[in-house]
């Protein structure tokens, strides 16, 4: 099964929203099934075949979620940071601003579901591949 190394090679070549789709094949060729990412602190929790799990630390102090999730601004922001247009760092301050919690990635139909505070979902994604 995969390392939590393994996971952070993969990661670390990720500068982008245009490099997302390689590196959702990389993570899939490692084996995880899906994943969520933790907006407050970048935790990740990774799963695998039979109930395999690699969590990652924290990455970064917390920062603060909006308690009320503004879709229409995410989704226009979401779609620059997928057009390359933003770094990581700030696609997850954006999320933060718009309310948004986690995402969590199905590798398997490579799709994006991002969720608010209150765990409701607030937008499903096709990941192109």
């Amino acid at each position: 099964m995969f390392t939590a190394e393994q996971l952070q090679t993969a990661h670390s070549k990720v500068k982008s929203g245009a490099d997302f789709p390689a590196y959702m094949q990389a993570i899939k060729k490692l084996g995880v099934t899906h994943y969520e990412a933790y907006v407050s602190d970048g935790r990740v929790d990774y799963h695998g075949k039979d109930d395999y799990t690699v969590q990652t630390p924290a990455h970064y102090a917390p920062i603060v979620i909006a308690d009320q999730a503004n879709i229409a601004v995410f989704q226009a922001q979401l779609l620059a940071h997928q057009q390359g247009k933003t770094d990581y760092t700030t696609f997850l301050h954006m999320c933060a601003e718009n309310g948004i919690e986690k995402w969590k990635i199905h590798v398997e139909n490579m799709t994006c579901t991002y969720y608010d505070l209150a765990q409701n979902e607030v937008l499903t994604e096709k990941i192109p591949h």
